[in-house]
């Protein structure tokens, strides 16, 4: 590698909208997040799932098999 060209790779904080504090390194030192795995539905078990049986119901009706 060529010297004096590259950014410094250093710790860095990533700061997210719910106050958690991620430290890891970066080239960049302070982060800001809106959602991170402590908040984000997916991670936290509060995601919310939709009801998709009336809709798999209605399409089956209108373009299940005619026979």
């Amino acid at each position: 590698m060529k010297k004096d060209i590259h950014p410094k790779y250093e710790d860095a904080t990533i700061t997210c909208a719910c106050g958690n504090v991620i430290h890891t390194r970066s080239t960049v030192k302070a982060m800001t997040c809106n959602v991170c795995s402590a908040c984000h539905p997916y991670y936290t078990g509060k995601k919310t799932v939709m009801d998709t049986e009336g809709r798999i119901d209605k399409f089956m009706q209108r373009y299940g098999k005619k026979h």
